[in-house]
C-alpha cells in the first residue's frame, strides 16, 4: 500500500503538538531502554540524518505494518518502501516548518543508493557508532505491531525532536507597527495556543508595562513564574503593581472558568492578609458563575474590589487608548519577555507564526 503523505503530514502535526505540551508541562513520554538507549546516541549524533530517516521509518510502519523499514527504496522487493519521497515531501519539511535543527536535503543522502538498513551498510559510513545505534532503535520499531505502542514510539521520538529544538536558539519575529484588526488576529492566535498560561500572562505584563511608559506612572510590575504558588512567594497576585512599596493593584490570570469557591479561596489567601483593595481576574470567558460576581459584589461592599476583565477585550482597548507611539512600547515589552531565555522554544515559533497569520489578511 503507498504511503499516504497528507495523512502522514497529519500524524507528526498531531504528535508534535502534544511533544510540545509535554515539555509546557515538564513532563516526558516514558519508553523502554531499549529504544531510549540508542535515540540517547542517535540525537547526540553529529550525522542528523539517522534520526530523521527513523523518524520515517515509524511512520512508515504506522501506515503499513507489511512494509520492512529495511528497504528505503521501492525497487528493492515487493515489501520495500519510497523513504527518499516520504522524507522529501514529509520529514523534511515538516522539521523544518517547526524549526527543528536538521538537514537540509534528503536524509537518503548521507548513504549510497539502493542503501539497506543491515548492518553490512555499516562499512561504508564515517559515523558507525551512530548508525549502529540507529539499526538497535529499527529493530525495536520492527518489532512492535500494535497501535498503541507504534504511536508511543512517534511520541516518544517526537517529544525528542522537540527537545532538540529547545537547545537550539529560534529567533523572534520582531512585531512592527500593525493596525488593530491585526492585532485583533494576533491576540486571538496567542490566546488559543496552548501555552501552560504563559501567553495570556506576558501579553498582561506587556500591557501594563505599556501602559506604565506611556503615561509616565511610577509603579513597580512584579510577576511570578508560572505555577509558582502566589501565597508561597509572598505576592498578591500573577501581576502585583505597586508603588512606594504599597500594593496599587493585584492580578490573576486564569484559562479556567472562576467559580465562587475560586473568588473565596483568593480573598481569604491574598486580598484579605494584604490588604489589597483592587483585585482583577482576567479571563478569556467574560461569562462568569453568577454564584462568582455575587460573591465579588459582596467583598466590594467591604471595601475590596473584585472584579473580572476579559483580557483580549482589555488589551485591545489599552492599545486603541495609548496610540501608535504606546503600542510601540508594547511591541518592545513583549518581544523582550518572549526573547528570554526561559521562554519554551515552542512558544517562540508558535509567536512567529502567529504574526504571519496577522499580517497576511
Amino acid at each position: 500500500m503507498p504511503i499516504d503523505y497528507e495523512a502522514a503530514r497529519e500524524l507528526l502535526a498531531a504528535g508534535f503538538a502534544r511533544a510540545e505540551r509535554h515539555l509546557l508541562d515538564g513532563t516526558m513520554p516514558t519508553a523502554a531502554a531499549a529504544l531510549a538507549d540508542p535515540c540517547d546516541r542517535i540525537f547526540q549524533s553529529n550525522t542528523q540524518a539517522y534520526r530523521e530517516a527513523l523518524l520515517g521509518c515509524v511512520v512508515a510502519r504506522i501506515q503499513d505494518r507489511s512494509i520492512d523499514l529495511r528497504l528505503p527504496y521501492v525497487n528493492q522487493g515487493d515489501n520495500a518502501f519510497n523513504g527518499r519521497t516520504l522524507d522529501s515531501e514529509v520529514i523534511n519539511p515538516f522539521l523544518q516548518d517547526r524549526r527543528v535543527p536538521g538537514t537540509k536535503g534528503a536524509y537518503l543522502s548521507v548513504f549510497r543508493r539502493s542503501v539497506r538498513f543491515e548492518p553490512g551498510t555499516r562499512e561504508g559510513l564515517r559515523d558507525k557508532a551512530g548508525f549502529d545505534a540507529f539499526l538497535a532503535a529499527l529493530n525495536y520499531i520492527r518489532e512492535r505491531d500494535g497501535d498503541a505502542a507504534l504511536n508511543a514510539i512517534l511520541d516518544y521520538l517526537l517529544y525528542r525532536f522537540a527537545r532538540l529544538r529547545e537547545a537550539a536558539n529560534v529567533p523572534v519575529t520582531r512585531l512592527q507597527r500593525i493596525s488593530l484588526e491585526q492585532y485583533d488576529r494576533l491576540l486571538s492566535g496567542l490566546l488559543a495556543t496552548p501555552s501552560g498560561g504563559r501567553f495570556p500572562m506576558l501579553l498582561a505584563i506587556a500591557a501594563f508595562q505599556a501602559i506604565k511608559e506611556f503615561f509616565g506612572l511610577d509603579w513597580d510590575i512584579a510577576w511570578q513564574g508560572i505555577n509558582v504558588a502566589d501565597t508561597a512567594a509572598g505576592a498578591g497576585g500573577d501581576i502585583t503593581i505597586a508603588r512606594a512599596g504599597q500594593i496599587v493593584m493585584a492580578v490573576e490570570i486564569t484559562e479556567r472558568a472562576v467559580e465562587r469557591s475560586r473568588v473565596v479561596a483568593t480573598f481569604n489567601t491574598k486580598i484579605a492578609p494584604a490588604g489589597i483593595g483592587d483585585y482583577l481576574f482576567f479571563v478569556r470567558d467574560p461569562d462568569i458563575e453568577p454564584a462568582a460576581r455575587q460573591q465579588a459584589r459582596q467583598y466590594f461592599a467591604q471595601g475590596h474590589e473584585v472584579n473580572f476583565v476579559e483580557i483580549k477585550a482589555w488589551i485591545l482597548t489599552i492599545l486603541a487608548t495609548i496610540g501608535s507611539p504606546g503600542r510601540g512600547g508594547f511591541n518592545r515589552a513583549l518581544v523582550e519577555l518572549l526573547d528570554s531565555p526561559d521562554i519554551p522554544s515552542a512558544m517562540k515559533v508558535a509567536w512567529n507564526d502567529r504574526i504571519n497569520q496577522a499580517i497576511a489578511l
